[in-house]
This record gives structure tokens, C-alpha cells and sequence, in this order.
């Protein structure tokens, strides 16, 4: 013990004395994106450390903090003394970038029209504070404990279906609620319970919600309720809300629950005034409770309301989908067989549109688009032609509300008798049901519920009595709120318009990302490029008539003479081969050969290139890894020899699937293109790094399934560690420098902590953490998750952290460490990573043949703007391009990390979210938070 806490106070000095070198690095932060942010400890906090000479450190610091007149008058400061933050021990130098940038330039991004051109370039120098959910904002401000929701209630209950991610909501709208202030009620049974009262009502505590997050269904129930339909039972339940002292209400369900409490909202008063007269409740619970405030959240598998990119439950429904058509896909090419699959989806096709996307189905029925009068010929050709090719199993997928064009239901058994009476495949028919529905949420769903919950109990702490009920959506990245029966009427038109045999409308009413995917799907499952742009195998693509003057499609196969080729470059990431599969297919389709460059850049120098066909990919949406085999090489120091191959192979368009390597390559051969003419290619960079470290994009390919496979392994983590009794784990991520993996596991599986490098953290931090977790266990809470990103600190090691704890906390709990290692890499790619490696690859494919049929001449390609080298991304909810030379201003190039991370808005809402008395403050809100003078 002596030697560690001699270790400990050497090592606090060092980090001290380079204080200098630290606050360097903080500048460059701030002037790039608004300041970092720091960590406020309590006093009270460390007192458990039994150290006196550490109290008498903080106190004397604590008399050097400067705090805003207007935060020290908020009741937190009153009760409450801050220390600042203690300088990182890491010695950190200015970036020094290993290319001659020009750090002047600012970040265009654009997008492509209809016919494919760039449409208006928009700069992105501003603040991406539009990204930034209302959390973050509210504690920067200083605000918290006790000082907004204070003499409140928050009611909270679940209603309708049952989609996994509720119970995560209902634990960020508990914790958030008592976080603010709010005394939280959960009501179980849903209407059922708010009619019944009593015990059906219950207050709930911290500790109340501990566990739930990975549990699918809801823990407090849901039920149909005829009571709630009639004024009456509605007046019961108003009576129950005032006793109780709730006049704000947490729905989660679906559109016919957001209605229902919106209907008692506006009869609130009503309600009021009839319960008064009749003695039921006194003038004081009257004035108290005189309006109710009403926020939902969609929880939905099916993804069917208006106003909301996604429904909380539906990833990890499409999750239960897919998992499912994989499972069947070996069986059925083992026995040759055709396999009919049932999906949920009564008046939405979501489910079944995604799900067949994203795993390459042969046909999908959808309630949105009836297919036409002759689909049985059509889809018994389709089958067959696909055995001819060499197919060994084909998937149909069916919504459960699917029909024909004369409102006639489409079913399984009738598309299986169908098949095998006249083409006599051997053929099975699945029903997934309810299985859709169970098991635990993925990370996303559980992500997106905190948010969610979170931005719900703000929108209350804002309401007054003439706010009107809202809902609670994601908009892009971030979480907004919108008037609740704005979007229900738009979600009930969609019913109208499928009653009335308008498809059209519906499927346009769904959104342009519904039939974009629509698009996309019934593209890429052709059975083959049409006969006068391509052949099968891809080797001849609408070619000159004097190349292949005996091919029998020479008069169709003439005009074009263009190559393209796809390689991966950097580490291997899920997603890579979906994005493969549709560059390939899309290229091919509008006449382009494709090469397959195996291994790279390597692969490249080595002749190791072929033709890919379009049955050669057939296959490839599932796989993970990557098939055609990714190193870490990039041109740097050959571009010559590159250069000479590109000519070699006659490469006119290039696309580069990976990670922060593949970046670098196409920024290197963009500043080669004055040597080496043969860079003056169109090249486009798709993110794919489960690190999701590449600047220029909000997510990369990869880092979703990655985040899967870490949120199991601490659900498992935690299972181990409550049935071993107190007992906290260390897990190790992967990332590199970037602290995505790591604070996004934390959220999604409820972590205590996630220490990262981009925000900066000491040893007071550690040992905070340890007091927590000390006071956590006590409360017989058996267990302890901290997540420590891969290069975190170079001092402050998984080991050197499992042994601190284990020493500050022998006496209340044990504790273990875990590296997960290359598993965050493998796996079959998730739902989200298919789709958007598909989606992303099209976008590609269709961008080069533009920018290739606008600079082509006599079979040569030229141009040399900068954008046409560029990276596709998705900022917020645009999918655009940038280009790589504009993205260096923005890159942090020695820690190979964006120096704007937009999840870094979310670490709050993971502190707040596991109990740390700690909120976070920003240095340039200098009116509204604490600043400190280090």
C-alpha cells in the first residue's frame, strides 16, 4: 500500500510538471471545436479515501477556482465545492502532420442531384452544434441536481406492443427524471395501471432500474385497456395522476398510445374540474397538477411512424430477421431448397424491405408495393434463372401485411405452393412471429432509447402550460422534438392512402429512404446486368465491336471501353463485402468491368487482380471480414510504381473500401496528381474501420457490428460478475486513439465509466471512480463495468487500473480485467453495417461512371479538381462526398482521430446516466459554467 500510494503522488508530480505541454494540446482542442471538456468532482466525493494530505491538496486548489456569478447562486453550487481538473499525465506535443498540408483550407461537402452532378457545395466550417442532443447543452450549463424538476412528478409507462429498447428508456427517463430533480413514478400495465392506481403506480428509485438495460419486453408491463377508451376510465386515471401529484407523462408506445395521452392531455382540465366538484381530489392537488405535459417515444418494431428516422425496437427486430435468414441460408443451400419467410409488418413493409436488402433476398412482398398482376411468372423466372447460374438457395421474404394490386392477401403457403407445383423446388416456409420481437436490444436500439428517455425529460423540465404534447425523434444524429399529432396525422395518411389503393402516395408518404432502398434492392437482385450493358462473368461490358467482334452481343455491347476497381485497404471491417457486392453489381449494370484488387495496394504492385462477374459476388452481403483480402499498405513511397499499374490495367475509377489508411492513399495520390497523371482518375474513399476513426463521416462501416460484439461481451461480463458477488471488471476496447468503441459500449451496456484519450482524465478521476463504485456495491448493486478505450493513457494501463481498483477497493469488492481483442472484428456484419456498406457502394459506383462519362475522352479519363478524390460519409442524416485534401484541416494526423467527434456530445448522458456526482462543464461557456485557472 505504501508503495503504491508513493507511486502515485511520484506520478501525480510528473503529470504537474508537464502541465505545459498539456494545456498546448487543450488549445488546439478548443480552436477546433469549442473547447474540451473537463470533469467536476465533489469534495465529499474523495473523503473515503482516508488520505489527508490528498483532501488538503483539493481544498487548497478548490480556493483557486473562479465560478460564474450566476452558477453560484444555482442551489448544486450552494451545497457543493469543485477542484479543477489535475494536468494529464500523457506528454502531449502539437500535431505534426507527416505531409506538407495546407492547414488554411475549410471542408466542403457536397451531395449528387438526380442526374448526378454535385449539387451546391456546403460549407462545413460552422459549429455542428445542430448535431448535439439537448444533454449535452444542459450540462454544460451547470444544471442538475435539485434544480429544475425539484417539487415535480414524472409519471413513466409503457403501452401497446412490446419492442426491445423500452426498458432502456424507462431507465434513462428514472435516472434522468431523479437527476433533475423529479420525483419518478413508474406505471405499470400502461393505460391498465393508470386506470387501476394503487400499486400500479410506484415511485422508483436509482437502484429500481439497475440491470434493465439489456433485458428486452418492458419490465413494467404493457396491456390493452378498454377502460382508458371511455371518458370515464379516463377521469380514473386522472384522479390516479393527481394523488400521486404527476402532471408530466412519459409514454412509450406506439401511435395509438401517443394518441391516447394526448386525448387526456386535452382533457385535462376537464378532468380537473369534475374530480374537484366531486370532492374527489382538493383545491390544492387541483392547482398543483392544472396542466399535463405530455412527451412520447415510438416504440415500435415495424418503424411505421411518421416523424422519426427510426423507432426504438426496430434494429434489433431487423437483427432477429437476419440472424434468422443466415441461420436458414446454410441449410437451405445444403438441400438446394427455397425457403418462404413471414416478417412482421401489418401495414408496413419496413421490416421485410431492409431485411431483404440486407441479405440479398431473391423477392420481397410489401404492403407499400403491390407487385403487378403477372409476379408469379415473373418470380418462378427469376427462381429459375438463379439455379441456372449456379444458385443453390433462394430467400422470399413476406410482410405480413402484404397484397396484390386488387387488395388480395399474399401468403406464404400460396407462394410455396406456388413454387413447388410449377418448378418443384424443394420449398419451406418459416413464420417468424414473435421472435421478432424478443431477446436483448442492440446497442443501437439501447443508444438511441437513452437519448430518447433523456431528451423526454428535458422537454418537461422546459414545458409550461401552453407547450404542447411532442414527440421525442431522431433526426439524422441527433434528438429532436416535434408535435406529436403532426406526425401521427401523417402516419394515420399512410393507412388512408393503402385503403384506398393508393401505393403510390403510400410508399411516397414513407419517405424518400424508403424508396430509395426500394430502388436499390430491386436493382441489385436482378438475376443478371441487362444483355446490352454487361455480360454474366463481367469480362465484357459494353465493349467496341473490334475487341470482341465474336461475342453474340456485339451490336448491344458497344460504346464503352471503361475499367473500374475496388480494393480494402486497412484493417479488415463488417461491411466491407456488402459494399463489394454492390459497387460490383451497380458498376456492371451500367456497363462498367470491375477489378477485384485482392490484398490491396500490395496486390496491386503484385499483379493480383481479376475480373468480378455478377454471380461472384452473389454471396457476399453476409460475409464479414473481407474477401478480397486488406492490408495495411499505402502508396506512400511508391506512388510511381502505383501510378504504373493504374496504367497497366487501364484503371479509370477507383474505389477504396477502409479505414484511416485508405484515407491517406487517396490523399497521397490526389497531391501525386502533378507527377503522376495516372492519379487523375476519379477515387472515392467508403469509411469501413470498426474504430470509426476516419474524419469527414459520423460512422464507418464495421464500427456498428463491432459495437454488437462488445455490448454482448459485457452483458456477459455482467452476468459473470453479479453471480461472482461485488466484483468490477476492466474491459479493454479497440480504436486506436479514438474512444468511439468505448464510450458508445459504455452507454449501451451501462457502464460506470469509459476513459478515452480525447478526454483527458487523472488520477483523482480513477480513484473517484473507485468511491463510486465502492458507495454503488454497498448499496447491493453486485457488480461493475469500466471501459477503458485501447490507447486511453500511456501511463494509466487495463492493468495498472484493475490493480488500483483492486488495491483502493479490496475491502468492499474484487476485480478483473478483460481485453476483447480481435473479436470487435469479426463476426458476420449487423444489419445497420450491411445496409449502409450497400447503400454507400451505390452512391459510389454511381458518382464514378458520372465523373468518368464527363471527362472521358478517346477512351481516356482526366480531371484533376479535388473533388473527384474525395471521401463519402454521412454527416448527420446527408450522405455526401468531401474531398480528402479538405478533410487533412480537420485531421488530427498523429493519433489518427477527427479533431471534431460528434459521440463525444453524449459522454454526459453516460456519466449522468451511472450515477457520478460529476457534471461537465465547458471552458467557453465562460457565463454559465466554472472555469478554472490551471
Amino acid at each position: 500500500m505504501i508503495v503504491l500510494c508513493f507511486f502515485i503522488l511520484k506520478l501525480v508530480t510528473s503529470i504537474m510538471e508537464r502541465g505545459g505541454e498539456r494545456l498546448r494540446r487543450l488549445q488546439l482542442q478548443a480552436a477546433s471545436s469549442g473547447g474540451p471538456t473537463k470533469r467536476q468532482h465533489s469534495v465529499d466525493d474523495l473523503t473515503a479515501l482516508n488520505r489527508p494530505e490528498d483532501l488538503q491538496q483539493l481544498n487548497n486548489a478548490a480556493a483557486n477556482v473562479h465560478v460564474s456569478k450566476k452558477l453560484k447562486q444555482s442551489p448544486v453550487m450552494k451545497q457543493t465545492r469543485f477542484v479543477p481538473d489535475v494536468i494529464h499525465d500523457d506528454e502531449e506535443r502539437d500535431t505534426v502532420p507527416p505531409y506538407n498540408l495546407d492547414w488554411s483550407g475549410s471542408s466542403t461537402f457536397f451531395t449528387m442531384d438526380d442526374g448526378g452532378s454535385p449539387k451546391k457545395q456546403l460549407n462545413r466550417k460552422s459549429s455542428d452544434a445542430d448535431m448535439v442532443d439537448t444533454v449535452s447543452m444542459f450540462t454544460t450549463r451547470g444544471q442538475g441536481f435539485g434544480m429544475v424538476g425539484a417539487g415535480k412528478s414524472l409519471g413513466v409507462f409503457t403501452s401497446g406492443g412490446d419492442s426491445q429498447g423500452m426498458n432502456a428508456a424507462v431507465r434513462a427517463v428514472v435516472r434522468m427524471g431523479i437527476y433533475v430533480g423529479f420525483k419518478v413514478y413508474a406505471i405499470h400495465e400502461g393505460y391498465q395501471g393508470m386506470c387501476d392506481g394503487g400499486d400500479h403506480i410506484k415511485e422508483k428509485s436509482w437502484k429500481d432500474v439497475t440491470g434493465i438495460i439489456q433485458l428486452g419486453g418492458t419490465v413494467i408491463g404493457s396491456a390493452r385497456c378498454k377502460d382508458f377508451r371511455d371518458k370515464a376510465g379516463r377521469q380514473k386515471a386522472a384522479r390516479n395522476l393527481i394523488k400521486k401529484g404527476i402532471s408530466n407523462l412519459v409514454v412509450i408506445g406506439g401511435d395509438g398510445s401517443l394518441t391516447g395521452a394526448n386525448i387526456l392531455s386535452t382533457e385535462w382540465k376537464e378532468h380537473i374540474d369534475e374530480l374537484l366538484k366531486a370532492g374527489q381530489i382538493t383545491s390544492k392537488e387541483a392547482t398543483a397538477n392544472s396542466h399535463l405535459h405530455i412527451v412520447g417515444m415510438v416504440g415500435s418494431i415495424d418503424n411505421d411512424f411518421c416523424g422519426t428516422d427510426m423507432t426504438i425496437g426496430t434494429d434489433t427486430a431487423l437483427h432477429r430477421i437476419i440472424e434468422a435468414v443466415d441461420a436458414i441460408s446454410t441449410t437451405a443451400q445444403s438441400h438446394q431448397r427455397c425457403f418462404v419467410m413471414e416478417v412482421m409488418g401489418r401495414h408496413c413493409g419496413y421490416l421485410a424491405l431492409v431485411a431483404g436488402l440486407a441479405s440479398a433476398a431473391d423477392w420481397v412482398f410489401l404492403p407499400e408495393m403491390p407487385p403487378e398482376d403477372d409476379w408469379e411468372d415473373k418470380l418462378l423466372k427469376k427462381l429459375s434463372r438463379t439455379r441456372e447460374f449456379g444458385r443453390r438457395l433462394n430467400i422470399i421474404i413476406i410482410a405480413e401485411g402484404a397484397i396484390d394490386r386488387h387488395c388480395k392477401e399474399i401468403t406464404t403457403d400460396h407462394v410455396k405452393n406456388l413454387i413447388v407445383k410449377r418448378l418443384g423446388f424443394d420449398t419451406r416456409v418459416t413464420v417468424l412471429g414473435h421472435v421478432q420481437r424478443g431477446g436483448n436490444p442492440s446497442a443501437f436500439d439501447r443508444i438511441l432509447a437513452c437519448r430518447m428517455g433523456a431528451e423526454a425529460v428535458l422537454a418537461l423540465t422546459e414545458a409550461d402550460e401552453n407547450t404542447t404534447a411532442s414527440v421525442v425523434s431522431l433526426d439524422g444524429n441527433k434528438a429532436v422534438r416535434v408535435p406529436l399529432m403532426e406526425c401521427v396525422k401523417k402516419t394515420q395518411a399512410v393507412g388512408k392512402a393503402l385503403a384506398a389503393k393508393n401505393f403510390e402516395l403510400a410508399a411516397e408518404l414513407r419517405g424518400k429512404s424508403f424508396n430509395n432502398n426500394l430502388k436499390t434492392y430491386m436493382t441489385l437482385t436482378r438475376t443478371k446486368p441487362p444483355a446490352d450493358t454487361c455480360t454474366l462473368d463481367g469480362k465484357i461490358c459494353a465493349d467496341s465491336q473490334s475487341s470482341h467482334a465474336d461475342h453474340p452481343n456485339n451490336e448491344k455491347l458497344k460504346g464503352k471501353n471503361f475499367n473500374f476497381a475496388v480494393m480494402n485497404v486497412g484493417a479488415p471491417a463488417a461491411g466491407m463485402n456488402a459494399a463489394g457486392r454492390s459497387f460490383v453489381r451497380i458498376a456492371l449494370y451500367n456497363g462498367y468491368r470491375v477489378y477485384g484488387i485482392h490484398d490491396g495496394f500490395e496486390g496491386l504492385l503484385q499483379d493480383n487482380l481479376n475480373h468480378l462477374g455478377w454471380m461472384d459476388v452473389s454471396e457476399w452481403v453476409g460475409l464479414g471480414g473481407s474477401a478480397l483480402g486488406t492490408n495495411r499498405m499505402t502508396p506512400k513511397g511508391q506512388l510511381k510504381e502505383v501510378a504504373a499499374k493504374l496504367k497497366q490495367h487501364n484503371i479509370h475509377g477507383l474505389l477504396i473500401v477502409g479505414g484511416f489508411e485508405a484515407y491517406i492513399s487517396v490523399t497521397l495520390m490526389c497531391e501525386a496528381r502533378d507527377q503522376f497523371s495516372e492519379f487523375c482518375i476519379p477515387m472515392v474513399v467508403v469509411p469501413a474501420t470498426v474504430s470509426n476513426n476516419v474524419p469527414g463521416t459520423d460512422f464507418s462501416l464495421g464500427c456498428d457490428t463491432a459495437l454488437n460484439a462488445i455490448t454482448e461481451a459485457i452483458d456477459k461480463i455482467k452476468q459473470s460478475a453479479s453471480g461472482s458477488k461485488r466484483r468490477v471488471f476492466v474491459v479493454e476496447t479497440m480504436g486506436g486513439y479514438c474512444g468511439y468503441l468505448a464510450t458508445m459500449s459504455g452507454l449501451a451496456g451501462g457502464a460506470d465509466a469509459a476513459y478515452i484519450f480525447e478526454e483527458e482524465f487523472t488520477i483523482l478521476d480513477l480513484q473517484g471512480d473507485v468511491v463510486h463504485l465502492g458507495a454503488k456495491i454497498d448499496d447491493q448493486i453486485q457488480r461493475g463495468i469500466i471501459i477503458r478505450n485501447e490507447y486511453a493513457s500511456k501511463n494509466f494501463t487495463t492493468d495498472f487500473i484493475q490493480k488500483l481498483y483492486a488495491e483502493e477497493g479490496k475491502n468492499l469488492f474484487t476485480t478483473r480485467s478483460n481485453v476483447l481483442g480481435h473479436m470487435q472484428q469479426g463476426g458476420s456484419p449487423s444489419v445497420f453495417d450491411r445496409n449502409m456498406g450497400t447503400k454507400l457502394a451505390v452512391k459510389a459506383a454511381e458518382y464514378l461512371q458520372r465523373i468518368v462519362e464527363e471527362n472521358a475522352k478517346d477512351n481516356v479519363v482526366y480531371t484533376n479538381t479535388k473533388e473527384t478524390a474525395c471521401l463519402l460519409g454521412i454527416r448527420k442524416r446527408v450522405v455526401g462526398f468531401t474531398p480528402c485534401v479538405d478533410l487533412k484541416v480537420k485531421t488530427d494526423f498523429e493519433h489518427r482521430i477527427p479533431k471534431h467527434q460528434w459521440w463525444m456530445k453524449l459522454r454526459p448522458l453516460l456519466r449522468i446516466l451511472a450515477k457520478h456526482r460529476s457534471t461537465y462543464i465547458k471552458d467557453a461557456v465562460e457565463s454559465e459554467s466554472a472555469t478554472f485557472d490551471v
